[in-house]
């Protein structure tokens, strides 16, 4: 991934109704994000156009009314990523490990600013 801030956009696959949207910043092979009920932290590789790594998803929120995060237990939640890129965007897949169940999903990227 090129360094720089993104939006993201997840949607879960597999026959799963859940969609997700935050903020992102690739750095020199670290992660960090977040939404609204959630943070993101991690690391990555990049080979080519590819990339692939793992992000740990952590609450800092208690969900509101019938707000349901995606991956937003009460424990962390650990995935493994992969994707593409070009110079103002990505695309993602990525397994998180929820409890004692998988959740495939599918995430669009689009760059936001640069950073140093």
């Amino acid at each position: 991934m090129k360094n720089g801030l993104y939006s993201i956009h997840v949607s879960l696959l597999d026959g799963r109704v859940g969609k997700g949207s935050g903020v992102i910043l690739f750095r020199d092979g670290k992660i960090l994000g977040g939404d609204a009920y959630l943070y993101y932290t991690g690391s990555y590789t990049v080979k080519d156009n590819t990339f692939k790594g793992e992000v740990l998803v952590q609450r800092h929120t208690s969900p509101r009314n019938d707000d349901n995060p995606l991956f937003g237990g009460p424990a962390p939640v650990g995935i493994g990523l992969t994707g593409t890129f070009t110079e103002t965007r990505g695309e993602m897949t990525g397994t998180a490990l929820v409890g004692k169940a998988s959740q495939i999903f599918g995430a669009t990227l689009h760059r936001l600013a640069d950073v140093d």
